[in-house]
């Protein structure tokens, strides 16, 4: 299928605009994503309906915790990522066209995708598991269909589209959880292959888009440990949008940074609190089960108004976005 979001130049070459990359890509050559592919002049996506992952997902799995909290999310996924994270925990799937030289997938149609959602009593599209904007066209197409039909569309993502192709989605993207893996460009060129800058900037595009964005920085000891930096991370969110949830997550070694040890619980906790201290009104702590982070507290009166144990739900206590105890706002989509 012929992919969106490029334009030709001489020579046969085109000009891939999905990811801030922005390939310039040779007739028969692919971008850095390794399924966005150069024929004849014309930029094809080789990954359109090839569904590799497809599963139902709590929505705090995602992890969305002030997004259709307690519910259940249709998640899908192809081959393929723009990133080459030393750490991803997906790689099987995220760098096969680049490591296994090949694309697999199950031919799946939206129409099948958006049925399956609704059968099983799901609330959400996940675009999830990869990077769901190198299968943007199929994504796009999904999207739309699932707005007809009253479902909500969420993104999780390592947040290096363009401006361009968030426009494209204005309107049918709902929820982004964006990763910011680091606060040093060092660190994304050294360990993901990319850049920070675009990924700030699309996060700031997202909230004058209205789209509703959480956060998550999985936290790896030596590489983005410090308290100043996971300081820095807490004030740029801070100005950005404070009511931005930043989930903070363990590092478990796998792929190509096997070496490096488990994150210690009393980081994790020490990043929730540095958050709270420069003014963050949500922060958790992520696959730490039982860690009190876990749980959503009114910023106002400290009242625990959202339990939850892992990915689920135990009591939720918010009515109509407010606090039962001081009817402060509580942040948040379909709470």
């Amino acid at each position: 299928m012929e992919a969106r979001l490029y334009n030709k130049s001489e020579k046969n070459y085109v000009n891939c605009f999905l990811c801030a990359h922005h390939c310039k890509i040779a007739d028969g050559k692919r971008g850095i994503c390794g399924v966005r592919e150069n024929k004849g002049g014309t930029l094809y996506t080789l990954v359109y309906g090839k569904v590799i992952a497809q599963h139902i997902d709590p929505i705090e799995k995602k992890p969305f915790f002030q997004f259709q909290s307690g519910s259940r999310s249709y998640s899908i996924a192809t081959v393929g990522c723009n990133f080459r994270c030393l750490h991803c925990q997906n790689f099987e799937i995220s760098q096969m066209p680049k490591d296994q030289k090949k694309i697999l997938g199950e031919d799946v149609t939206p129409e099948e995708i958006i049925h399956e959602a609704l059968e099983t009593g799901c609330q959400s599209i996940s675009y999830t598991y990869t990077e769901p904007t190198i299968f943007f066209e199929f994504a796009y197409d999904c999207m739309k269909l699932a707005k007809e039909k009253g479902l909500k569309n969420n993104f999780v993502t390592n947040g290096f589209m363009t401006k361009e192709c968030l426009d494209e989605m204005k309107g049918l993207l709902d929820a982004a959880n964006v990763d910011v893996k680091a606060f040093t460009e060092e660190f994304y060129k050294r360990v993901c292959g990319a850049r920070l800058a675009p990924v700030l900037e699309s996060i700031e595009h997202m909230r004058k888009l209205g789209i509703w964005v959480e956060i998550t920085t999985l936290i790896i000891p030596t590489q983005n440990d410090s308290e100043d930096e996971l300081r820095q991370i807490a004030k740029w969110i801070y100005k950005t949008d404070k009511t931005m949830p930043w989930h903070l997550s363990a590092f478990y070694p796998t792929y190509k940074l096997n070496n490096l040890p488990r994150t210690p619980v009393y980081i994790i906790d020490r990043a929730r609190e540095i958050g709270f201290e420069e003014g963050l009104l949500y922060v958790y702590t992520g696959n730490v089960p039982g860690d009190i982070g876990e749980s959503t507290y009114c910023y106002n009166c400290k009242e625990k108004i959202i339990e939850r144990f892992g990915f689920y739900v135990k009591r939720n206590l918010v009515k109509d976005s407010k606090c039962p105890y001081c009817e402060v706002k509580i942040d948040g989509v379909g709470l």
